[in-house]
């Protein structure tokens, strides 16, 4: 089994910053792709950044500029350091990793998320 657990997750206003933590921890080989996910009241899960195991990264257009993701392969971790929040920020946010197992099982797996709201 594999687990992921994130932190970070708070009220903060407009403007300001936040940083998002995330561990993996359970039967790993190897985590290739990790992952932020956010999904807002009413909508649908979107992506906000990924990261390669060779650290390449992406990110959705919204957060471009001001979210910045990295990983740790050594501690299994990664992060999201989100810079001059908006209240369309708001939501909970997902980590999410590609994981060979150490019983030669690849799968994909979830936090169970952490709120992040942006509310003066």
């Amino acid at each position: 089994q594999v687990q992921l657990v994130e932190s970070g997750g708070s009220l903060v206003q407009p403007g300001e910053s936040l940083r998002l933590s995330c561990a993996a921890s359970g039967s790993i080989f190897t985590i290739y792709d990790m992952g932020w996910y956010r999904q807002a009241p009413g909508k649908e899960r979107e992506l906000v950044a990924t990261i390669t195991r060779d650290h390449v990264t992406s990110y959705a257009d919204p957060v471009k500029g001001r979210f910045t993701i990295s990983r740790d392969n050594a501690k299994n971790t990664v992060s999201l350091q989100m810079n001059s929040l908006k209240p369309e920020d708001t939501g909970v946010y997902y980590c999410n990793a590609d994981v060979l197992t150490d019983r030669w099982r690849r799968a994909t797996y979830w936090g169970q998320g952490t709120q992040v709201t942006v509310s003066s």
